[in-house]
């Protein structure tokens, strides 16, 4: 899926995992951060995610997410998969009312398909730690992590990602 909004974390929160992608990548499990111009690869909440996302839906994306403010907590480490023998290691981030219904205004405005990933009920709200980690080195990486707790994080800040063009801009 190229097209994307997604959910920008405070500076401390990003900083504690941006340390766990780099101990990952320390450790050979992951990719190091992708060398994006202008920082872009930063850790982020996908609120939807498709492979176009409407005109229509673009002209109304600012308002929805306008005046942004949430606290969320950053969760335990989940395991997504495995597919063909890899996994996805993500941070669960807790749903709040306010998570769950701004993550349901925004899909309702991209066309999200009911039945599909980000349609009510249906959204797992996390923070990708890495893809791909081949499921005999799962153990290890959550070892490598450690316990790492419960990180608190303020969402203030919401960006379009367009994967075709590598571009990102700000809606807030």
């Amino acid at each position: 899926m190229a097209q994307s909004v997604e959910l920008t974390l405070d500076s401390a929160a990003e900083a504690a995992l941006v340390a766990q992608w780099d101990r990952l990548a320390a450790a050979g499990l992951a990719r190091a951060r992708r060398p994006e111009p202008m920082g872009q690869h930063l850790p982020h909440v996908t609120l939807y995610a498709a492979d176009a996302i409407p005109e229509a839906a673009e002209a109304v994306l600012p308002e929805i997410v306008a005046g942004l403010e949430l606290t969320v907590r950053i969760g335990a480490v989940m395991i997504f998969g495995p597919r063909n023998g890899r996994c996805i290691l993500v941070r669960q981030v807790l749903a709040s009312v306010e998570l769950l219904e701004l993550q349901q205004r925004v899909a309702l405005a991209c066309g999200a398909d009911p039945a599909g990933q980000f349609g009510r009920g249906r959204w797992s709200p996390h923070v990708t730690l890495a893809r791909r980690v081949p499921s005999d080195q799962v153990g290890k990486a959550v070892n490598v992590l450690g316990s790492r707790g419960e990180l608190d994080a303020t969402i203030e800040r919401c960006r379009r990602w367009d994967g075709k063009r590598r571009l990102a801009w700000w809606l807030t």
